[in-house]
């Protein structure tokens, strides 16, 4: 088993994340990693540096336009977090949940370009879209500037301790990973992290013009107890999958992604493997611990098999769990995003008896939290 494409790749330099970040930022990312860039991955650096410069004098518009705005701004009704594991149907919950007209989310472009969506959308989201995919290169799903996207990219644009920068700096991923459940992080990255997370959900707040937002990002499975910190109301969403089938999705995943963000050789896959295996692990612990602080009616968990099966019963069901108001007047516009969903490929997964061992060892907890023991 190798990564996928990774010689092809390397002159891929449009789906960089990093052209999207502050050149601050980046800069931070670059000290971080001892300045370790790879060689062939120089394009993909001179790139992102380009387009970093260019949005530079669009941001500090933005921020002297809206800032005071930004600031203003109250979150009336706290944030509905779809948490689960990558590969673990987040994704397909939250562009379901997002044809309920009552509730704004995180598009491609906020994440993408979080410090130029309020003023500067003519000018860069027609350089976005040129450089998105009509189709995710990991699976069948639709990708698009108007889309759902999950909130840690933003993070990611302007902090140095976001779980994504790890896919750019993959040969420091497990560094990245530890922002994941902030565990022996020090508390004043903490606190900043949060200031950071808060501005953004108010910033996308004022793009939605006050609605409530529902917003996808795995990573926040391991920070539930953060999250309440800031949104004490907030609704939770947790959507789990059989956790054999998420490490095989997880490892076709990487070997895919990471030849296209990539800006140094990346390491072996088997340290790729371990660093994965630890975070799953890492975060799911934090989340079956923190689950408890969740005031009761605020959270709702969903098996991926049943959701997959049977979506407008459990998204009804996260509704009616939640108190949502809005699930009978979106109903149609539910129905027909998952009638469109119909042709969306799904893989069979085989898992041997070795595979089986080595999981059940490492994530033997999570199998019998979820029901998924033989």
């Amino acid at each position: 088993m190798d990564y996928i494409n990774l010689e092809k790749n390397t002159l891929v330099v449009t789906k960089e994340p990093l052209a999207g970040y502050t050149l601050i930022n980046i800069f931070h990312l670059f000290v971080q990693n001892k300045f370790l860039l790879g060689f062939r991955y120089l394009p993909r650096v001179f790139y992102s540096l380009f387009m970093s410069t260019v949005m530079t004098p669009f941001r500090l518009i933005e921020r002297m336009r809206f800032d005071k705005d930004v600031e203003k701004i109250e979150v009336k009704k706290d944030p509905v977090f779809i948490l689960g594991h990558w590969r673990s149907g987040t994704t397909y919950l939250h562009n379901l949940m997002s044809k309920d007209k009552n509730l704004g989310f995180f598009t491609t472009f906020h994440a993408y370009l979080p410090c130029v969506f309020l003023s500067s959308e003519k000018v860069f989201r027609p350089i976005l879209v040129s450089s998105l995919p009509e189709k995710r290169p990991m699976d069948d799903v639709a990708m698009g500037a108007d889309l759902p996207q999950e909130n840690e990219y933003s993070m990611g644009a302007v902090l140095p301790y976001a779980y994504y920068n790890g896919w750019c700096f993959p040969r420091n991923m497990k560094f990245y990973n530890s922002f994941v459940c902030m565990q022996d992080v020090p508390e004043e990255t903490v606190n900043r992290w949060k200031e950071m997370y808060m501005y953004m959900v108010k910033k996308v707040t004022l793009y939605w013009r006050g609605k409530q937002l529902v917003l996808k990002n795995p990573a926040d499975t391991g920070r539930v107890k953060l999250l309440l910190e800031m949104f004490p109301d907030a609704k939770f969403v947790h959507i789990y999958r059989n956790p054999y089938h998420v490490y095989l999705s997880m490892m076709r995943f990487m070997r895919i992604v990471i030849p296209l963000y990539c800006l140094q050789v990346p390491p072996s896959l088997k340290e790729v493997e371990e660093t994965m295996m630890d975070l799953y692990a890492e975060m799911h612990k934090k989340y079956l611990m923190e689950r408890g602080l969740v005031p009761e009616g605020n959270l709702v968990e969903v098996r991926y098999e049943d959701f997959i099966r049977h979506p407008l019963r459990e998204v009804k069901r996260v509704y009616d769990s939640l108190g949502l108001d809005g699930f009978k007047q979106s109903e149609e516009s539910f129905r027909d995003f998952v009638k469109s969903q119909a042709g969306v490929k799904t893989r069979n997964y085989v898992v041997d008896e070795e595979l089986r061992e080595k999981i059940n060892k490492r994530w033997g907890f999570a199998i019998k939290a979820f029901g998924y023991e033989d």
